[in-house]
């Protein structure tokens, strides 16, 4: 049994803003507070990253139109003693996924990590 890094991607829906900087600060923050609520503040919530399709660079996945954001945020969950990335994977999902309802996530990353040896 193996301990994985799992990184996942929310699509995050925010209303009534104007700025992508506020759009931002709210999906991560609503994003935490419902993961605190269901005790999973070991999930890390970031906004994720788009590469720019002209230049290649990288920048904040954000898109707002008629006052609606949609958020791109990056949630990454250790998992211990899984039987490989398959079912770290499904148990990552089902973590993340209990506290998150009706929000997609996509997982884009599945690392193994080292563990701790006595």
């Amino acid at each position: 049994m193996s301990n994985y890094l799992v990184a996942m991607e929310a699509a995050w829906l925010v209303r009534d803003v104007e700025d992508v900087d506020d759009a931002i600060g709210v999906a991560v923050s609503e994003a935490g507070k419902r993961l605190n609520e269901q005790d999973k503040e070991y999930v890390e919530v970031e906004v994720g990253v788009t590469p720019c399709p002209a230049c290649g660079e990288p920048f904040d996945s954000a898109f707002i139109a008629a006052n609606t954001a949609l958020v791109g945020l990056l949630l990454e969950i250790e998992v211990f003693n899984a039987d490989g990335e398959n079912h770290a994977t499904r148990i990552a999902k089902s973590e993340v996924g209990g506290a998150l309802r009706d929000v997609p996530l996509s997982v884009i990353e599945v690392v193994e990590t080292e563990t701790e040896e006595d």
